[in-house]
């Protein structure tokens, strides 16, 4: 869309002069007068530094030139980038917005001003800001109603308006879309964490449920020892303990018993003794 600025620069520049109110025209010095003439000349060549310099040389010979003033803003657009960035100083471009935001304002001649609000929407339509370039636009067609190329500008930004308004209108759609996309995402994601985390869970209680019934197992083994044991207790009578103390019973009935028929035999001896010891 730089050929839109461009188209439209060049017309006004040469429509300039002639656009201008004849007492303008007459407070107008002939040193301004001759470095416009050769800025223009140097524009229509495409030496648009050059012809900035010339613009700049009017404008010391009259500040207040619309002429100066309007040309040195066309001259600043050519060398500039029409869709830069508002925020960009070092643009040329960011110089002429503003000297054609101050044309708009404080010049009293209309087609001056009609100009200038053209051109502020060429530059808000390249940088894609559709709405400022209508306003723009409008207010150029308040000033003169008959520019049919302001009118066609008018309606392209219209169009791009509508058209940037659905693009957006799809992207939030999508956006939310997206949205809603990423949060079923997660909600399956955690579903799937909690599931692994249930069977991670499961899986614990049955190594537990396992190791419950190898230590039953042993229970039962050591119970089945146990009963065994006792088992061949009773087969065999008595436990090994309970003989030795019934044996440990026997040896000291027996010890007792001998002990009694050595003294009783010692009684006896003791008689017989006396008996062959006694005198006839």
């Amino acid at each position: 869309m730089k050929q839109l600025i461009k188209i439209g620069l060049v017309i006004m520049l040469a429509a300039c002069v002639a656009a201008m109110p004849a007492h303008a025209q007459d407070n107008s010095t002939k040193k301004e007068r001759n470095y416009i003439r050769n800025g223009n000349k140097l524009f229509n060549e495409k030496r648009y530094a050059e012809a900035e310099v010339e613009y700049k040389k009017a404008l010391e010979a009259n500040s207040s030139s619309p002429m100066a003033l309007f040309n040195l803003a066309t001259a600043l657009l050519m060398q500039g980038n029409a869709a830069a960035k508002a925020n960009d100083k070092n643009d040329p471009a960011q110089e002429a917005e503003k000297l054609l935001q101050n044309i708009a304002k404080q010049m009293p001649d209309k087609n001056i001003q009609a100009m200038a609000y053209h051109d502020l929407g060429n530059l808000a339509y390249n940088r894609e800001d559709y709405a400022q370039a209508i306003e723009h636009y409008k207010n150029s067609l308040r000033r003169n109603p008959d520019d049919d190329q302001t009118r066609e500008n008018l309606r392209l930004a219209q169009l791009k308006k509508q058209q940037q308004d659905k693009n957006n209108q799809n992207q939030d759609q999508n956006k939310n879309q997206n949205k809603d996309q990423d949060k079923d995402k997660n909600k399956d994601q955690d579903q799937d964490k909690n599931k692994d985390q249930n069977k991670d869970q499961n899986k614990d209680k049955d190594q537990n449920k396992d190791q419950n019934k190898d230590q039953n197992k042993d229970k039962d083994q050591n119970k089945d020892q146990n009963k065994d044991q006792n088992k061949g207790q009773q087969q065999g009578g008595m436990s090994e303990q309970s003989m030795e103390q019934i044996l440990k019973t026997m040896q000291d009935k027996e010890n007792a018993t001998q002990q009694r028929v050595q003294a009783v035999q010692g009684q006896q001896q003791e008689r017989e003794r006396r008996a062959t010891s006694r005198k006839w």
